[in-house]
Parts: C-alpha cells; sequence; structure tokens
C-alpha cells in the first residue's frame, strides 16, 4: 500500500503545474506571462513552480526543467519572467 501510495505522490509531483500547460506551447518562461489563456494567478504558479528547487537539475542547480516543456532554462530567465509579470500586473 506505501508503494502505491508513493508511486502516487511521485506522479503528481511530477505533474505540477505541467498540468495547467497541457495543450500551450510554452518553450520559455516568458511565454508564460504572454499567454492569454491563462489567468494571473495561474501564470504566477507555474513561474513560482518553474523556479523552485523541485524543477532544478541534478548537478546543474542554476538550471530548471519543468515537464511537458522542450528543456530547461535558467533560474534567472525564471525570474525575469516573475518580474515581467510583475511589471504588467502588479
Amino acid at each position: 500500500m506505501h508503494q502505491l501510495l508513493q508511486q502516487a505522490v511521485n506522479q503528481a509531483v511530477a505533474m505540477g503545474p505541467a498540468v495547467l500547460v497541457q495543450g500551450l506551447q510554452l518553450h520559455r518562461p516568458i511565454d508564460v506571462v504572454r499567454a492569454p489563456s491563462l489567468s494571473v494567478d495561474d501564470r504566477r504558479a507555474i513561474l513560482a513552480a518553474w523556479a523552485s528547487d523541485l524543477y532544478a537539475m541534478e548537478s546543474q542547480p542554476a538550471l530548471r526543467y519543468l515537464p511537458r516543456t522542450p528543456g530547461p532554462v535558467s533560474i534567472d530567465e525564471v525570474q525575469a519572467a516573475l518580474r515581467e509579470l510583475d511589471r504588467w500586473y502588479g
């Protein structure tokens, strides 16, 4: 039973904000800022998750990889997108 529960938790963590990005062409963090179909709160949640240590690349902590995106991006790029979102929406 514990193993099944752990698998479910691992799958939920792996999906994380990827559930919000299904069907969207989000290649870079700035694409999240510009996505008209996402609410501001969803944009902020995706970018905050992307910036979290959970999505840091092993042995490359300055890079983040969000599932269902083409590849890793720098934490600086994610933080720049968060600043841009703040600029647009306060």
